[in-house]
């Protein structure tokens, strides 16, 4: 004789099926690891932009996991400035180092002293990384790019595709992008043409701090509270130093600041902060009302469209 089927008897056969939820975390983690693994799959020669920010860090980190125990089977790329913080280079340095992994640099000054590239009216150097970027990319014969893009960051990179087609140029049509279905990428590319892969694009500020956290994830130190001579500039704290300077009319105070980004120095801006922990970071942007791009890049703020701009002529 068969037995009744119970409510109780179904709640106890669903019990373990529950354990076994992903959080949100898992589910991006495990979303980033796919995309990583495919490229790798589908390309000759990928590489990972990492230039010591959170980001790029998180992308190295899950990059790790998803070749585990094995090395990380691609090189690392990062396009300098020159004006880059010297603290985040001296992390991104012992970061490749302790990973064993090559690093190829390319190089905004070598451009500048050749005469191929001109220095910018205001000094900043960001906008200037596209060119250098190419070269790099052409001359190492990278098929395949990962970035660490996310679509909260700005409106042209919430609209770009997680593997999204760089023409012979370098260059994005954002009107001629591909359709992604689920969890199908298509890489196909021809000879000279190139991919970015943007596999943390789902991912928000708060997700890649509740990450850190959760992984102990070790980041240059600005990212936390320090205290730092700084002057205030276009809504900003400016930090004082050899690329970034302050105008005879602007004053110099000593304020206990953090980054949320750490791109050029000459256009990053500090905000006031008391977070000196992972957690209290995590709290500060949990509140937070401004991307960390709005808040701190100068050079995002040029127009409307500056993003979209640069990433047409093969920016990041």
């Amino acid at each position: 004789m068969s037995t009744p089927i119970t409510a109780d008897a179904c709640a106890a056969d669903a019990a373990p099926l529950q354990s076994t939820r992903l959080s949100s975390l898992d589910t991006l983690e495990s979303e980033a690891i796919h995309i990583i693994r495919e490229v790798v799959a589908e390309f000759e020669k990928p590489a990972l932009l990492f230039s010591g920010g959170k980001d790029s860090v998180v992308m190295l980190h899950l990059a790790t996991k998803a070749f585990w125990p094995g090395k990380v089977p691609f090189p690392v790329l990062h396009v300098d400035t020159g004006h880059n913080f010297p603290e985040v280079l001296d992390f991104r340095d012992r970061t490749v180092e302790r990973l064993g992994l090559k690093l190829v640099v390319g190089s905004v000054q070598e451009f500048i002293d050749s005469g191929e590239l001109a220095e910018r009216a205001d000094g900043t150097r960001n906008p200037l990384q596209t060119v250098p970027l190419l070269d790099a990319i052409q001359r190492n014969k990278f098929d395949a790019v990962f970035g660490g893009g996310r679509r909260d960051e700005d409106k042209a990179r919430a609209k770009e595709r997680i593997l999204s087609l760089r023409d012979e140029f370098g260059q994005w049509d954002p009107r001629n992008q591909r359709p992604e279905l689920w969890n199908l990428y298509n890489g196909r590319h021809t000879v000279g043409q190139h991919v970015r892969a943007f596999p943390i694009s789902n991912w928000t500020e708060l997700d890649i701090w509740r990450y850190i956290e959760r992984e102990n994830i070790e980041l240059p130190g600005l990212y936390y509270a320090h205290e730092r001579e700084v002057f205030a500039r276009d809504g900003m704290w400016r930090a004082v130093g050899e690329v970034s300077q302050p105008l005879p009319t602007e004053n110099v105070i000593t304020k206990t600041v953090r980054y949320r980004t750490v791109g050029d120095m000459s256009c990053t801006g500090a905000v006031e902060s008391d977070a000196y922990t992972v957690a209290d970071v995590v709290v500060e942007v949990a509140a937070s009302t401004l991307t960390e791009r709005g808040a701190t890049r100068a050079d995002d703020r040029i127009s409307e469209a500056a993003m979209e701009d640069r990433k047409k002529d093969g920016y990041f």
